[in-house]
């Protein structure tokens, strides 16, 4: 058995204790209240770098939340993988459904319940000690490696493309290893090889300068909360199709293979449905729910509010509404060319009796896709099926990381996915948690990694 396999076996309980000092620092990055928290957790990253051997550490500024970089460049001949990952997490809102919480890490039943167990901290640990059981044990990594651990990826990453761009040098890899998605479930590994873009949008309409009492006012003015309402319900019929013009017109079609593929995984739509609690499983009509979840684009709201919404009556004539509406893109659209029609059909449709003001926040992220075949994806499947046993699966995620799309163009350096998150797992919502069978088995699958990277170079 390989020494760094031994280690990894060997410290299995100490990791975790070591992991929920990392949770127990709440980084949210959207939140200003938490630049401290947000320093502290950088600091965090840059120490465990340190302590594990890893050389150049240093904590970057940027003009928001600072990365944190590192290497290790003794291996002559050898490829050099960068590893991406972030340490900001969600806010924890709504903290009344946290069983146990957000910041105080709790493992029940095999699990590690706490804010960014999953997203991204518990898989960014997964990388540290898998190149922890290499040096401890050997001395040294059977490939180069560098690190970038950013503290932006929750709020798009704004400042990422910048960096990157200054420092395009520094940052030179063959490829670059993430490990920010979940499998498909649980003891199914798999590979995301497609990821889908993203843009935001706020929305506030006015109506009047302030509330009114609505018996005195109401059915004289408009109620800007039923404006927005219209507005919305515009932005998608029925059957989930969109409204924008030419919303669709970029969409990649998929595959006949692929969709085949797609149907011949192991999920269960009924078991999706139970585990979410819907009442039911809905989407753009003429699509399976894994082609609506990984291949089409979405348009949703992701928030509201107007009004009062205390408990109790009070009859009040809003002066202003606000939504949040998010949309997911796919290969090949384009997110600027979205977010001017996006625009451009909200205020065309806008009842003129209201002002509208829209507002572009966080950053883009573009769709991805990539190949399956390349000699990198095959050997990290390799690498997976030693770690867990089982050969993975490709799959597609929804969900955005912006900086593999910011790699491929800047570095031109394909990207490999390694998730092992699970789909149940709540990243964004109360009660987050990661799977600690699949961490321990995600740092064994790492370890072989370095080795099966090492070995397709001399190939």
């Amino acid at each position: 058995m390989h020494p760094a396999i031994t280690y990894i076996q060997a410290h299995r309980h100490a990791f975790v204790e070591e992991l929920k000092a990392f949770l127990r620092i709440p980084s949210v990055s959207t939140k200003s209240e938490h630049r401290g928290d947000i320093q502290q957790a950088a600091q965090w990253v840059a120490d465990a770098m340190r302590a594990i051997g890893l050389e150049h550490v240093q904590v970057v500024p940027t003009a928001g939340h600072p990365v944190v970089y590192a290497d290790w460049l003794h291996a002559p001949g050898q490829p050099t993988a960068l590893i991406y990952g972030h340490y900001d997490v969600q806010p924890p809102e709504p903290l009344d459904l946290w069983i146990s919480g957000p910041f105080d890490p709790t493992v029940r039943n095999g699990e590690l319940y706490a804010r960014g167990a999953v997203d991204d901290k518990g898989q960014v640990f997964m990388h540290l000690k898998a190149l922890e059981a290499h040096l401890k044990t050997q001395g040294a990594l059977p490939i180069n490696v560098r690190l970038l651990i950013e503290g932006e990826e929750e709020i798009g990453s704004p400042n990422l493309d910048g960096w990157i761009l200054r420092n395009r040098d520094r940052l030179k890899a063959d490829m670059v290893v993430i490990s920010d998605t979940a499998m498909l479930a649980k003891g199914v590994p798999g590979i995301t090889h497609g990821l889908r873009g993203l843009i935001y949008f706020q929305l506030d309409v006015e109506g009047t300068r302030s509330d009114l009492h609505s018996g005195s006012f109401g059915g004289a003015v408009v109620n800007p909360a039923f404006a927005l309402a219209q507005v919305l319900a515009q932005l998608k019929d029925r059957n989930g199709r969109i409204g924008i013009p030419g919303f669709y017109d970029d969409v990649r079609k998929l595959p006949a293979g692929e969709r085949r593929a797609l149907a011949g995984l192991p999920f269960s739509e009924k078991k999706l449905q139970r585990e979410i609690g819907a009442p039911a499983l809905v989407g753009e009509k003429g699509f399976s729910t894994l082609e609506r979840l990984w291949t089409r684009p979405t348009l949703e709201i992701n928030g509201l509010y107007s009004g009062f919404i205390g408990k109790g009556a009070k009859t009040v004539l809003p002066g202003r509404a606000m939504a949040k509406v998010s949309m997911r893109l796919v290969p090949n659209q384009n997110p600027a060319r979205i977010a001017r029609l996006f625009t451009q059909h909200v205020k065309r449709i806008c009842p003129r009796t209201v002002r509208m003001k829209v507002t572009e926040i966080s950053g883009r992220g573009t769709p991805w896709l990539a190949p399956t075949d390349h000699p990198a994806m095959q050997a990290m499947a390799r690498a997976i099926q030693q770690g867990f046993g089982k050969k993975p699966v490709f799959t597609r995620t929804g969900g955005t990381i912006p900086a593999v799309a910011t790699f491929t163009r800047l570095l031109k350096a394909p990207s490999l996915l390694m998730g092992i998150g699970l789909p149940d797992e709540n990243a964004h919502a109360p009660n987050e948690k990661l799977d600690l069978d699949n961490l321990h088995h995600g740092m064994l699958s790492a370890v072989h990694l370095w080795n099966e990277l090492a070995e397709m170079r001399l190939k």
